[in-house]
């Protein structure tokens, strides 16, 4: 391929190519497109991320969640490229609405994007590119994943300005961040010939290495960290994995076709999307650029923010303030005579005497103690449980649902009792159980009832009772929250017993 990027006419062509026909924009007049990719589990970061509740939805670092911190990155940004439209969320189908609602508390305005089964990133980029083309327009996505920390914003918005007009160009870019430190954790990439504004062409990409390599590639100056942050014209995404993955692209494409829409939420076809191969979007199209001049040219700019993949808690014990011995802490921790740890509370003190390089965990279910030169190790320990079928591998004892959240306070060998929030406005389904009974005395609120042919309502101290078999549906109609002790007994008390007849969020 030749030394310069694709020209305006070398892209028009690629568009074609790739089935598109999305209005010229000039370089002026761009339209900027966050699309940030949440469709990752996190098991590395458990117990905090697990799979009902991954790293995205938690507020690990400060207030914000990650997911929150990411929609909002691009806000406020002003270059002579373009404008900021409004960001597409991908999501897994099992946590679009605690995504609606984080983004709903920020008051985030977004299109949120809902993979019927995970594919990896690559697919993810693919429908969010078809979705940003589907009016004819031709926007630049700026695709972000949802679990990495960034310190400078302004910084990091600097970087995209540069990735932007190499983009416009016809190039598809990454940003690549200069190494402080000879890292395994993180895949790496070659810098090939400068560009003279201080982005670079990409060689080649690198998986992550063993310890010595890493050495040697930090002492080189020629290798980047992979942040996988991506920026790239929705149309000439397309055409490149037209040309290199036909099989993604067709099955993807057809899935945004083929797709319903549902309030703020956007759904490719099942089957189609089902059908897509599963790849990111490193192995299905990064690192074969340059290898054939059919493809788009590949470019690196440099990222100096502060950045972070938060994949593991070492990881996280990195990006945040440390005292004068190394520790870093969240929520109630002491530290007496600990050096270079991290702990984290979610409610319990944790006292730390003595230890080095430890991380410890804390939730309501489970606690973490790692080395902290292992905790890569965590995703074996999710794995082991559950092969146990321990249900604390991915559920937590409070799990959220579209109409509030319940927190498994107490069971037995056949009881269970549950603390139950129900959110103004907010149903439960019409269901049944086949295995057990249920006890539903009002603790504060209003509960609206409906058992089997009878339709009544409870105030606080009341009580009703639900008998084995018997339809029923718990509804919040107040304007406070609704909040009740739940005993359930009976023979089998898994969530799985339940039939449901009618749910207002779309839910089997």
């Amino acid at each position: 391929m030749n030394d310069t990027l694709l020209g305006e006419a070398d892209v028009a062509d690629s568009e074609n190519k790739a089935g598109q026909t999305p209005k010229h924009i000039a370089a002026s007049a761009v339209r900027l497109v966050p699309v940030v990719l949440a469709g990752g589990a996190g098991s590395r970061l458990w117990p905090m991320s697990r799979e009902q509740f991954p790293k995205q939805l938690i507020d690990l670092l400060g207030p914000d969640s990650l997911l929150q911190a990411t929609a909002q990155r691009m806000k406020g940004f002003h270059a002579t490229e373009g404008t900021v439209g409004a960001p597409i969320i991908v999501c897994g189908d099992e946590h679009r609405f605690i995504t609606a609602e984080q983004l709903r508390a920020r008051g985030i305005d977004a299109r949120i994007v809902v993979e019927p089964a995970r594919r990896d990133t690559a697919p993810a980029l693919t429908i969010a590119a078809a979705d940003v083309c589907v009016n004819g327009d031709d926007a630049v996505i700026v695709a972000m994943p949802a679990d990495h920390a960034i310190e400078d914003v302004a910084a990091f918005q600097s970087a995209i300005s540069l990735a932007v007009q190499h983009a416009q160009r016809g190039a598809i870019v990454t940003l690549g961040v200069p190494p402080t430190r000879a890292d395994t954790g993180f895949g790496y990439i070659r810098l090939g010939s400068g560009l003279g504004d201080g982005a670079h062409r990409i060689a080649r990409f690198v998986e992550k290495p063993a310890a010595e390599q890493a050495e040697q590639y930090l002492a080189s100056g020629e290798y980047w960290w992979n942040s996988g942050i991506f920026v790239v014209r929705a149309s000439v995404w397309l055409a490149t994995l037209k040309v290199m993955r036909p099989a993604m692209h067709d099955a993807c494409v057809l899935a945004h076709t083929q797709g319903t829409s549902d309030g703020v939420y956007f759904r490719p076809d099942a089957n189609a999307f089902k059908s897509a191969p599963s790849d990111s979007i490193d192995y299905a199209v990064m690192e074969r650029l340059g290898t054939d001049e059919r493809f788009a040219h590949g470019v690196v700019v440099p990222l100096d923010a502060g950045w972070s993949d938060l994949g593991s808690w070492d990881a996280v014990w990195e990006a945040l303030d440390k005292d004068a011995d190394g520790n870093a802490a969240r929520g109630r921790v002491v530290f007496e005579g600990a050096t270079s740890s991290f702990a984290h509370s979610q409610g319990r003190l944790i006292a730390c005497v003595g230890v080095t390089n430890v991380v410890v965990v804390e939730t309501d279910d489970a606690v973490l103690v790692a080395d902290r030169s292992r905790v890569q190790e965590v995703k074996d320990v999710v794995s082991r449980m559950r092969a146990l079928q321990a249900p604390e591998a991915d559920a937590h004892r409070k799990v959220r649902r579209p109409w509030g959240y319940y927190d498994s306070i107490d069971r037995g060998e056949r009881f269970q009792v549950k603390r139950i929030v129900v959110n103004p406005g907010g149903r439960l389904s019409l269901q049944l159980h086949h295995h057990r009974a249920e006890h539903w005395i009002v603790v504060s609120g209003t509960a609206l009832i409906t058992r089997g042919n009878e339709e009544f309502m409870l105030s606080e101290n009341q009580s009703a009772f639900i008998p084995l078999g018997v339809t029923h549906r718990l509804e919040n109609p107040g304007k406070l929250p609704l909040e009740l002790i739940e005993v359930q007994s009976g023979s089998y008390l898994g969530e799985d017993d339940i039939v449901r007849f009618d749910d207002t969020y779309g839910r089997a």
